[in-house]
């Protein structure tokens, strides 16, 4: 619905990301864009309190718009992807120093931070973020955390369940649709097909097919 507000927006034309480090410059400062997105064309929406950067369609980058020059305007999630390579960078990087993560998941990450290969257990973890959000993987930590443990195995494997659809729901059957006489399952009954006209079963005859060609010849 439009609130009938009119917002300016400048667009400015289709540049190319000359950094693999993931910076789009704009007015004096840079901004950081989605790692997947280094190397090709991006086209910069500036708006008056935010700046959004566009690639085929969707949105790889959005920022508070900062004024002044020389900035430097980091999104850690951007750099996520990097961190498949180099998961060291995720104690010393630029764009992790001063994340604020949610407590439970600063937990798991302090707990990882003392085991050999815990870097890379916590790149998975933050890894889910960017599939299931910043906030089932807060819930998944924290689940972890209360069951004194806080591997990457685990915190996924909770991921993996909640989200599982839930059972159907168990329906009753109204009274109208009820059977009024329900089926018997007895295999006896099927003999009773098989019974000829005086009591007797029909036996079964290997050259049964046989004979019944010959009987159809005779017709």
């Amino acid at each position: 619905m439009n609130s009938g507000k009119l917002e300016f927006v400048e667009i400015s034309p289709k540049t190319k990301l000359l950094t693999m480090s993931g910076w789009e410059r704009f007015q004096k400062n840079r901004y950081s864009v989605d790692a997947r997105a280094v190397g090709r064309p991006v086209e910069i929406r500036a708006y008056a309190d935010r700046l959004e950067c566009w690639q085929d369609g969707q949105i790889v980058g959005r920022h508070e718009r900062a004024f002044g020059r020389d900035k430097t305007i980091f999104d850690p999630l951007h750099y996520i992807p990097v961190l498949a390579r180099k998961p060291g960078a995720l104690r010393n990087g630029a764009p992790f120093k001063e994340w604020d993560l949610p407590i439970p998941i600063r937990r798991v990450q302090r707990k990882l931070e003392r085991q050999p290969g815990g870097d890379r257990q916590m790149v998975d973890i933050l890894s889910a973020v960017l599939t299931d959000g910043i906030d089932a993987v807060e819930a998944a930590c924290a689940e972890a955390l209360s069951h004194n443990v806080h591997s990457a195995g685990v915190v996924l494997n909770i991921l993996a369940r909640h989200r599982e659809p839930p059972p159907p729901r168990t329906i009753t059957t109204p009274d109208a649709l009820r059977l009024a006489c329900e089926p018997i399952a007895d295999c006896n009954r099927y003999d009773s097909l098989r019974r000829q006209t005086d009591g007797t079963l029909r036996r079964d005859r290997r050259d049964g097919k046989a004979e019944a060609l010959r009987n159809e010849s005779g017709l």
